[in-house]
């Protein structure tokens, strides 16, 4: 996204480990690298500044309390996206998070935009938060992870909870159906006046259109012969995403984290927010908020830690069975598209789960204000993320014993052929492994990029070189090959 700092994965691996090592500047840059994007992905989760200014500040601390935890440094962008996902999650199922949404300022990227320019770009974020609107909150937040803030499928099965297989169908499924979105979103805008049915369904001065309305219209578009004429061309999701505004850093943030970092004084504090964002699996990352309760109602209400192994069973049948009622029927939202007050989460897939609808309905990622009054600035609702403002009674300490993690193992990488063609076998050793493949420019990889496996267990993939494509490169290309992460790498040479 413009006006967000590039950010490369060798970045990653290098802030990972200078925060690990206690190098003094190592938050300081963080912050200043990751926060814009982190605080735009809390905001559209949230809805609202404080809440996202919040959440962004808990998960700082937390990531600087337990990266010691974290075994795989290179993925280090997406263990903070998940820390955040997670803590999102946490205050929109709080009851005691206000129903009252406050939306950030934007970011200001159209200082050299004439009028005409503003009034066009206006118009397209209009489309684009109507179509936006339509899609499941879960395929909102997998096509905004995917194409604004770039992340890969293998860091997406991280921070969504899914499998890469999952991530790759879930992100392309959801490009579809923006795609089919922002096509009827242009026939109504566009194209009142030739179907009567989109002129019944669209009021003209009702933009960004509601997400029923929106879905409505995709539905009548696929069916209508009138319509489907005009879906013929294609559109960029990525093009159109593009244009949709950035929420605003609160000016605060900064030296609210780092202060509270810093202070030799406030361990207790930092220990509090840490321990939110527990547990951790075996190499270090966040159990998914999804399938993880962090704070059990009955235990905020007073009810004995330790209950009978056969009454805890029951109750936990129960509270199942209730969720399933809860959140299986059809749940009104309030019109200004605040969000309900949630149920607790149990076991969620990764095409519908509690925290699609967690997410509230609205026209798009970061719904900052884009009307044309400007909205006035709210001075006295600077954040001051500070948790004085929290309540400091710890969370009570979870009853339930958790499953018990495999044992890391190590990665090894085998390969036989020669030059531009290898056969590449992966075998776990010692332990279970979680891997994944990198591969270079000109190679083709056959076989899965990434997965889990058990000691003693194998992978077989195929790598050969494109050196067609590598020769006719200018200049032309005669060495790649392919990484492995935890470790090893395969390389491919060739003649041109």
């Amino acid at each position: 996204m413009a006006g967000w700092p590039s950010l490369g994965r060798v970045d990653d691996r290098r802030l990972a480990q200078e925060l690990r090592a206690g190098d003094a500047n190592a938050l300081a840059q963080i912050y200043d690298v990751y926060a814009p994007r982190l605080f735009d992905y809390c905001h559209a989760l949230l809805r609202d500044e404080n809440l996202a200014a919040y959440a962004l500040h808990d998960s700082l601390i937390a990531a600087l309390v337990h990266i010691d935890k974290l075994r795989e440094p290179e993925r280090f962008r997406s263990w903070l996206y998940t820390l955040v996902r997670n803590e999102c999650l946490r205050l929109l199922r709080d009851p005691e998070t206000p129903p009252e949404r406050h939306p950030a300022t934007e970011e200001a990227d159209d200082t050299f935009l004439d009028a005409d320019e503003r009034r066009r770009r206006l118009e397209t974020r209009r489309l684009v938060q109507s179509a936006l609107a339509g899609l499941p909150g879960r395929h909102r937040e997998a096509v905004d992870l995917a194409v604004r803030h770039e992340l890969s499928a293998e860091e997406l099965t991280g921070v969504l909870g899914v499998s890469a297989q999952q991530a790759i169908e879930l992100v392309a499924e959801s490009r579809d159906e923006l795609e089919d979105a922002l096509a009827a979103a242009v026939i109504a805008r566009t194209g009142r006046d030739d179907c009567p049915s989109v002129a019944a369904l669209v009021d003209e001065h009702e933009w960004p259109l509601p997400p029923e309305v929106s879905r409505k219209l995709v539905r009548h578009t696929a069916s209508c012969p009138t319509c489907r004429e005009r879906r013929t061309r294609k559109v960029s999701t990525n093009r159109f995403l593009q244009v949709l505004p950035v929420a605003a850093l609160p000016s605060g943030l900064r030296e609210a984290v780092l202060s509270l970092a810093a202070a030799p004084d406030r361990h207790e504090t930092r220990m509090h927010l840490a321990q939110r964002a527990e547990p951790f699996d075996a190499w270090g990352w966040p159990a998914n908020a999804e399938r993880v309760r962090t704070a059990p109602e009955d235990a905020r209400k007073g009810v004995p830690p330790l209950w009978p192994a056969v009454g805890a069973a029951a109750c936990v049948l129960l509270v199942a069975g209730a969720i399933f009622l809860v959140t299986g029927g059809s749940s009104s939202r309030h019109p200004s598209g605040d969000a309900r007050r949630p149920a607790a989460a149990g076991t969620a897939g990764p095409s519908d789960s509690p925290s699609a609808e967690d997410i509230p309905d609205s026209p798009g990622p970061s719904p900052t204000s884009t009307t044309p009054t400007p909205t006035p600035t709210r001075t006295s609702r600077t954040p001051t993320p500070t948790p004085s403002r929290r309540k400091a009674t710890p969370r009570p300490t979870r009853s339930r014993t958790p499953t018990a993690n495999p044992t890391p193992g190590t990665l090894v990488v085998a390969s036989t052929g020669t030059g531009d063609s290898r056969t590449v076998k992966l075998t776990a050793r010692g332990g279970t492994v979680r891997w994944s493949a990198s591969r270079g420019q000109y190679v083709n990889l056959t076989g899965p990029t990434s997965g889990r496996l058990a000691a003693g267990q194998s992978a077989v993939l195929s790598v050969t070189a494109d050196t067609i494509a590598a020769c006719a490169a200018l200049p032309p290309v005669a060495k790649s090959g392919v990484s492995f992460s935890p470790t090893g790498a395969v390389s491919l040479t060739w003649t041109c």
